[in-house]
């Protein structure tokens, strides 16, 4: 098993498990916003990972995609692989909205804003509901 990197534990919350990762909502209410983390000790890239766990994650990405997609009412995710600041290997998928927050560019052009708490926990609630 995992360790979870220790940006990861300030920066987000338990969501759930599925076979292979770990679900985490990112703090931030400006985007629904969750990440991926598979299980694996010492896995930064999705070339570490088997071939077996390789379409596990791509079926657990697409299983996280279509939750996002549908709790939170949007046609449009970034489902990102970056790993520049925490090498751990984590999948970013966030939904998007023509309306939002930092609309066209990227989450990270702006700085967030970390959720209220009576807000994250109907999040993390519809989230832990379905995953």
């Amino acid at each position: 098993m995992n360790k979870i990197n220790k940006n990861f534990l300030k920066s987000s919350h338990y969501v759930g498990d599925l076979k292979l990762c770990k679900v985490r909502l990112i703090d931030n209410e400006k985007f629904p916003w969750i990440i991926l983390i598979p299980k694996r000790k010492g896995v930064t890239d999705i070339t570490n990972l088997n071939s077996k766990d390789q379409a596990l994650l791509m079926k657990e990405i697409v299983h996280g995609s279509k939750i996002m997609k549908k709790v939170f009412k949007t046609t449009k995710l970034n489902v990102e692989k970056i790993g520049n600041i925490v090498p751990q290997l984590h999948i970013h998928i966030i939904a998007r909205y023509q309306n939002d927050y930092t609309w066209p560019l990227s989450v990270w052009v702006k700085k967030g804003k970390n959720y209220p708490k009576d807000k994250l926990n109907l999040v993390l609630n519809k989230l832990q509901k379905v995953f």
